[in-house]
């Protein structure tokens, strides 16, 4: 499973020389991301590395989970009261249902967050700093440290899934 990784750069010519480190170490440009304070992003960072700035997608995940669960609980619940009258397969559609629910209240709630590493690393990026994010696998974080030092990089205090940033 990929797990996300935070460098910080001093500035635009370090964010290039650690993408070009890490390019040159196999990483494809769907797992780098960058983010940066609002008047870099928009004179200097690419689109295709710009990082989403809301929790959106690990809001939804959550939701998506969390409200399953509830309504599954729910709908097995109202198969033991028989005056409800409903079925095993009832209780999957209550289940589906709060899954449904659960992932859009979720969702909603998170577009207004900010994400977890934007939180995070407030400081760094208001500093002007620019943050690059690493999607790998563990061993391949471990061959990518000297590389990413290499090019002025510095290793945060950050480690998280991929799928959940």
């Amino acid at each position: 499973m990929k797990q996300r990784r935070v460098y910080r750069t001093d500035d635009i010519a370090q964010a290039t020389r650690a993408v070009e480190a890490l390019r040159a170490q196999g990483i494809s440009d769907d797992d780098i991301s960058l983010v940066a304070r609002s008047d870099i992003e928009l004179q200097s960072v690419p689109n295709r590395h710009k990082e989403a700035d809301t929790d959106f997608m690990p809001a939804a995940i959550r939701g998506a989970g969390i409200g399953g669960a509830t309504g599954l609980l729910a709908g097995l619940a109202a198969t033991v009261v028989t005056p409800v009258g409903i079925t095993l397969a009832g209780a999957a559609v209550v289940g589906a249902v709060g899954a449904l629910v659960g992932t859009w209240a979720s969702a909603l709630m998170g577009a207004a967050l900010p994400d977890p590493i934007r939180q995070k690393f407030d400081d760094e990026i208001a500093a002007g700093r620019i943050l690059v994010l690493v999607d790998a696998e563990s061993p391949v974080h471990e061959r990518l440290g000297d590389a990413l030092a290499n090019a002025g990089a510095t290793l945060l205090d950050y480690d998280a899934l991929a799928s959940m940033t």
